[in-house]
């Protein structure tokens, strides 16, 4: 196989994000795309990545290939990736071979690892509200409620989207009115709890793509998308924080 990204946005920005919450991927290298589904160590978060073929410059790949990868040692390669440097990937000798080319041409080997785990499916999951919104307002938000506490509650009905979060002694309510940059579809008022320490990791998908797909019920998983139509897909589910009381 072999692989050029002219543009290495797509492939840095996503990998940077995917390992503040997988240490080891499996990049599943078929004639569509780049792929990888993981979870979290905790597994209280998925990631699901997708770079599509037509992303790349040069996109030879013969039959599929498994790449098990260290996370932070691919980061720290694609880190030295300039925004002109082309990217190249190929598989030698057991170990992938990351091309960066620009003013000068550097090499990079990273070995490949087993990552002994069984195949990651991507759950089918029925969500009771959808909100399309800038990326940009839901990091305020989520800015906003880490302020006051280590959780936040989504809460939606048809007309309004609010991000709501309390603490011992704060709270903090972010309203966001359906209209031309937000669209909500709910059937009813639902509300549900997450962890706004993952969130955090999550809403650096922005990186990727301006707007953001977010998907909830009551008391249910979230799942976060980050889409640029034909070259990068980054979604993540995470499961909710249940009060016991």
């Amino acid at each position: 196989m072999k692989l050029t990204l002219a543009d290495p946005k797509y492939l840095k920005e996503s990998v940077s994000i995917i390992s503040d919450l997988v240490t080891e991927g499996t990049f599943r290298i078929t004639p569509e795309c780049m792929e990888l589904i993981a979870m979290d160590p905790a597994n209280v978060a998925m990631v699901v990545f997708r770079l599509m073929g037509s992303t790349f410059t040069e996109y030879d790949v013969k039959k599929p290939e498994i790449l098990g990868i260290n996370m932070a040692n691919f980061k720290q390669v694609l880190r030295r990736a300039n925004p002109s440097d082309s990217i190249t990937l190929e598989v030698e000798e057991n170990q992938l071979k990351v091309t960066l080319k620009g003013m000068n041409t550097r090499t990079f080997h990273l070995p490949l690892i087993n990552v002994e785990e069984k195949e990651q499916k991507v759950p089918e999951l029925k969500f009771s509200a959808t909100i399309t919104m800038n990326s940009s307002v839901l990091n305020e938000a989520i800015a906003d409620a880490d302020i006051v506490g280590e959780s936040v509650s989504f809460i939606a009905d048809p007309k309004r989207f609010v991000v709501s979060a309390t603490g011992d002694l704060n709270k903090a309510n972010i309203d966001i009115d359906a209209g031309d940059d937000t669209k909500i579809t709910a059937t009813d008022k639902m509300k549900s709890k997450y962890s706004i320490e993952y969130l955090k990791k999550m809403i650096q998908g922005s990186k990727l793509s301006d707007k953001v797909r977010i998907d909830f019920a009551k008391d249910y998983p979230l799942r976060l998308e980050y889409l640029e139509k034909n070259k990068v897909q980054l979604m993540f589910i995470l499961a909710p924080r249940v009060d016991n009381d």
